[in-house]
């Protein structure tokens, strides 16, 4: 089902976006260019080489060609690397694998039309943005199981120093950690670490 709402606040983004593009200069960067100026986007142009993005660089659309392939750009394939549209100028294995690599949501077919850009770009923001929440939602998740594995530790080291059970271990975990003003895993981390120290 559509969210109305996501689709105005994606469209609406748009206008703000800062916009590379790379691309050699011909029909096709004309076309794309003006189309980024109806809808509102700052952009630069570059061509061919491109060290470093500008700073705050949102959308990258890039010439993918049989001349372009063997370019090299150090800031592509980096966490910080953002989304990007290739603008194809014709289908091959080798230009298919390109795209592939350079992890695109959406393409840009050569030569460029008046319409198709608005959907790739609002696309592929979308799909990015939903990329990175998953991403930091992993994160989180890592994290989570991290800290739980230490609880866990340090819970097992106080039983069987103790000669309790795991809810008196945990229980006292939690006592040290509140009368510390501390985190429970800081605590349990500080226990784990004090054991191996021990076993040296």
């Amino acid at each position: 089902m559509i969210k109305p709402d996501i689709t105005l606040a994606v469209l609406k983004d748009i206008r703000e976006l800062s916009v590379v593009i790379l691309h050699p200069q011909d029909q096709d960067r004309e076309e794309i260019s003006a189309q980024l100026r109806r809808l509102g986007c700052n952009y630069q142009m570059f061509w061919p080489g491109l060290d470093a993005l500008p700073p705050g660089t949102d959308l990258v659309l890039m010439a993918v060609r049989p001349e372009t392939l063997s370019l090299k750009y150090p800031w592509l394939g980096q966490p910080t690397t953002p989304p990007l549209i290739p603008v194809v100028t014709f289908e091959n294995p080798i230009s298919v694998t390109a795209v592939l690599q350079l992890e695109a949501f959406a393409t840009i077919a050569s030569p460029v039309r008046s319409a198709g850009l608005l959907t790739a770009i609002a696309v592929t923001i979308s799909q990015y943005r939903a990329r990175r929440q998953l991403e930091r939602y992993i994160v989180r998740l890592e994290e989570k199981n991290s800290h739980t594995q230490i609880i866990e530790r340090a819970t097992k080291i106080v039983m069987a120093n103790r000669g309790i059970d795991q809810p008196d271990a945990y229980k006292l975990i939690r006592t040290k950690a509140m009368s510390n003003r501390e985190s429970i895993e800081s605590i349990s981390k500080g226990i784990v670490k004090a054991n191996e120290l021990l076993n040296l």
